[in-house]
Parts: C-alpha cells; sequence; structure tokens
C-alpha cells in the first residue's frame, strides 16, 4: 500500500475519508502553487473557449451549471504537471488504499456569476467502470463559501449503496431530480464545505455532492481531476470517448494513452497526451469539436 507520507495524509484523514466518503485537506497546496496551476488552467480554459461568442442566457441549463472543459493535462503542457502533481496522485492512492492509481480524467468547473446550482448526484453512474475505486479531488483557486458556487457532500452515503443518475441540468432531456429527497439520502448530513485556496477536497465516487449557485460577480474557478484504482475494467459499451478512443471494450482493463499510471511515478516524469483530443468543453463527444 502507498505510504502515507507520500501523500502527506494522515492515518486519521485517511479512516475519516473511509467513514465519510470526502475529506477537506487545508493548506494542502501553497498560494505560489495554485497562483501557477491556475494562472495554466485559466489560460487552457480561454483557449478552449475563445470560439463561444453566446451569452450566458444563450447557453443550456447545464452549461449553465458551469463551464466544463475536460482533459486539459491531453492539450496543455502546463496543466499536466498539476494533474500529474506526485503528492495529489499519491494522495489518491492513500485514500483508495492501493499502490498504483491511475488518471480517470481532469476537468476545470468554472461556474459564472449567475450560475445555477449543481444538481445534487454521485459521479460513478457517469463513468463505465466495473468497480467504484476512484476518488476525485476539488481544487478552488481561491476561496469558496456560501452564495458563492460552494459544495455540500452527504455524508456516509458512499455506503447507501445508491448509483442512480442525475441528469445535471437536464442534459440528457431527462426529468429534473432531487436525490436529496430519497429517503436513505435526507436521513445523512449535508455537510457545507467551506474550502479556503490552498484546500483540497477528496470525495468518493459514490459520495453523493452538490454546490450552490453563484451569487457573487465573479468566477468561481475550480479544477478536479478523477483517478481510479489500477486494473479497473469497463463495465458497459455505451458511448464513451476517452474509452472508444483506446478502444477499449466491455471487460477490458481500463489504460492506455489516455489513462496513464499516475502514481507512482518518477520525480519529474509526465506521461505523454493521447494523439487524438476529445471535445473542447462539456460531457459528450463531437465531431465539430476535434481540433
Amino acid at each position: 500500500m502507498t505510504n502515507n507520507t507520500d501523500s502527506r495524509l494522515s492515518q486519521a484523514e485517511v479512516d475519516r475519508f473511509q467513514a465519510d466518503g470526502f475529506l477537506l485537506v487545508e493548506d494542502f497546496f501553497t498560494n505560489e502553487e495554485l497562483d501557477r496551476f491556475g494562472e495554466a488552467v485559466d489560460a487552457a480554459v480561454e483557449h478552449r473557449t475563445r470560439d463561444d461568442g453566446r451569452k450566458f442566457d444563450e447557453k443550456s441549463l447545464y452549461e449553465q451549471t458551469f463551464l466544463q472543459c475536460m482533459r486539459l493535462w491531453e492539450d496543455h503542457d502546463t496543466v499536466r504537471p498539476f494533474t500529474f502533481h506526485p503528492k495529489l496522485c499519491a494522495a489518491a492512492a492513500a485514500l483508495l488504499q492501493t499502490d498504483c492509481v491511475r488518471i480517470w480524467h481532469d476537468q476545470a468547473l468554472y461556474k459564472a456569476p449567475g450560475g445555477r446550482k449543481t444538481d445534487a448526484h454521485c459521479d460513478y453512474p457517469f463513468w463505465p467502470a466495473d468497480t467504484t475505486d476512484q476518488v476525485s479531488v476539488w481544487i478552488p483557486f481561491q476561496d469558496v463559501k456560501a452564495g458563492g458556487g460552494m459544495m455540500s457532500y452527504v455524508k456516509g452515503s458512499h455506503r447507501l449503496g445508491l448509483t442512480d443518475f442525475v441528469d445535471i441540468g437536464q442534459l440528457h432531456g431527462g426529468e429534473a431530480y432531487d436525490l436529496l429527497q430519497e429517503p436513505a439520502v435526507a436521513a445523512c448530513d449535508l455537510d457545507p464545505v467551506v474550502a479556503k485556496k490552498g484546500s483540497a477536497v477528496f470525495h468518493h465516487a459514490c459520495t453523493i455532492h452538490a454546490a450552490d449557485a453563484n451569487d457573487t460577480n465573479d468566477m468561481r474557478r475550480v479544477m478536479t481531476m478523477a483517478y481510479m484504482a489500477d486494473g479497473c475494467r469497463r463495465s458497459r459499451d455505451d458511448a464513451y470517448f476517452s474509452l472508444d478512443r483506446d478502444n477499449i471494450k466491455s471487460g477490458e482493463k481500463i489504460r492506455g494513452a489516455g489513462f496513464p499510471i499516475a502514481w507512482p511515478r518518477e520525480p519529474g516524469d509526465l506521461p505523454s497526451p493521447p494523439k487524438m483530443l476529445g471535445p473542447k468543453t462539456g460531457f459528450e463527444f463531437s465531431d465539430a469539436d476535434q481540433r
């Protein structure tokens, strides 16, 4: 198993994550690191969206929830050291209690002033993997508190066995569904998390979480990464860009250029990106989005 000293996490923090399904770690990054990485992610988001001249109210409900730019490590070499930050990847391995983790994806989730709430959901139903050995980390580039797109987590919800799909912003045309009203979920505590700059908030793939609307005048700038234990397999064959790109079939192990090992790696050793890139923004693959 990964030594917790590699990740700077204490055993008490690992135990708390196992119990609660999420973990706030303050001062995980220095301000200098976050300023440098924040500039890199800002530039990557600007590059991805430079041709989108639509006004906010012309965008879909999903796009009004957040501006989503996935797999930034693949086409922006200044973001790559952030996604594969050794301490971050070691923390993912420690929390998953495994010796080896791969990147599932990274994504910027920028919530504009006036951006709507993020509907309560868990990540696992979005991801066609055969196990729930996945962890995400939510990293704000500024202090995020109530009214500014703050995250809340349902404590212990990763142990409820609920994997209902929630169609955030009705992206797929589904009905609005409030997962928080499910009796088993409503019986759990919903913990709001004020995240200061420098914080990293980790959550399990089955932990139910949500974000409030951004009622401030500032963009809520957040980068997230999702990591998985090595050995996960594809669980179903419905279209999924990154899996299809690496020609991974149902039942096969998830590995390839789009899913390199994140931990362990030698210091300074960063993976080479895939040659084929996905959509500039959003969740789904579109031929028009290829560069």
